[in-house]
């Protein structure tokens, strides 16, 4: 079997997630050492061994340091294969990174696939689940990929106990797309989700985002989430153009204000509205790989940040891709091609 040797040290998690997804994939098993060397706790964490899990699985591979702390990592995949899977990282790890590390194997798979992922659902470091919804998956259906999730229920930062359902069709040839333009505004919509705290933060959130975005503050778009399994917070804006739909997040945490959450959240939502880049910074990194396997693409976005450079090399490695980017109207424009 061909076997890629990659440095851990290099980059976190999605170094990682991103290797499995791209084994699977392609069939090429890869070698992994100092995994998350730079991070203040190195080796696998239970989310990243669930995700190692998962795509073995998925993939019937064999691993090698398959196990919690763990610094090194071999794996060795094989067929892919469509079934009914359930996935729990036993925590509020987020059950969405451990999603996005099978999906694409399973929409190659030769039958339709449903998973049960147990974990986080809207945490700091990773994509919510309204995110994955309507953003990534969207963006996804305009290549061709037929995905749907629904969330039975909210896991928050440290209880967890989220649940998501995913179906996914076989797609068996990506379509080529262009990213480029996101089109005029349609609208700016803002919703904030509260757990086990008083509903008076989610409105105090949902005004500074009112005064800043011209959103709309009225109470409804403050949802209480039952059961409440531990205390959380999460402020979400979607931004809505003619040929596409971005979601930004600020997530509630102790010592810092509704106010202090709202105005970073509004601040991140104004960056991206006054750049001229169709994708904004997260939806642009995730969008590679799936360009990569269509084999063509592009996209333009605000910035290059060090997770997009990265994933580029890394993609680069085991598909017979090359990555650029290059200046545009204030921006970048990165493209993908054989």
């Amino acid at each position: 079997m061909d076997m890629i040797e990659l440095d851990g040290s290099l980059g976190g998690g999605q170094l990682l997630r991103s290797a499995l997804t791209l084994s699977l994939c392609t069939g090429i098993g890869f070698s992994i050492h100092d995994i998350r060397a730079q991070r203040r706790r190195p080796g696998l964490m239970r989310q990243h061994l669930t995700a190692v899990n998962a795509a073995a699985r998925v993939g019937n591979a064999c691993t090698h340091g398959a196990q919690l702390g763990a610094t090194a990592l071999r794996f060795e995949p094989g067929p892919v294969q469509a079934g009914d899977y359930q996935f729990a990282t036993g925590s509020a790890g987020s059950a969405t990174l451990v999603l996005q590390t099978v999906l694409p194997a399973l929409w190659q798979a030769a039958a339709p696939s449903r998973l049960r992922l147990e974990g986080g659902t809207h945490n700091p470091l990773a994509p919510s689940a309204d995110f994955i919804a309507d953003a990534y998956l969207p963006a996804l259906a305009k290549m061709g990929v037929q995905a749907t999730l629904e969330l039975q229920q909210h896991g928050f930062h440290p209880a967890g106990g989220g649940v998501l359902e995913v179906a996914v069709a076989p797609c068996a040839t990506l379509q080529h797309c262009s990213f480029d333009s996101r089109g005029a505004l349609a609208s700016i919509e803002a919703k904030v989700l509260m757990s086990g705290l008083p509903s008076a933060i989610g409105l105090r959130e949902l005004q500074v985002l009112a005064q800043k975005l011209g959103v709309d503050p009225h109470p409804r778009h403050v949802h209480a989430v039952r059961p409440a399994l531990g205390p959380g917070n999460v402020a979400l804006v979607h931004v809505r153009h003619a040929e596409h739909v971005d979601v930004f997040s600020g997530h509630g945490e102790r010592g810092v204000s509704a106010e202090q959450v709202g105005a970073r959240l509004a601040g991140q939502v104004q960056h991206y509205l006054q750049g001229s880049g169709c994708v904004g910074e997260h939806l642009s990194d995730q969008l590679l790989l799936p360009m990569a396997l269509a084999g063509g693409g592009s996209l333009t976005t605000g910035r290059i940040s060090d997770h997009l450079a990265s994933n580029a090399r890394l993609i680069e490695k085991f598909l017979p891709v090359e990555f650029d980017w290059q200046p545009h109207d204030g921006g970048w424009r990165v493209t993908v091609s054989r």
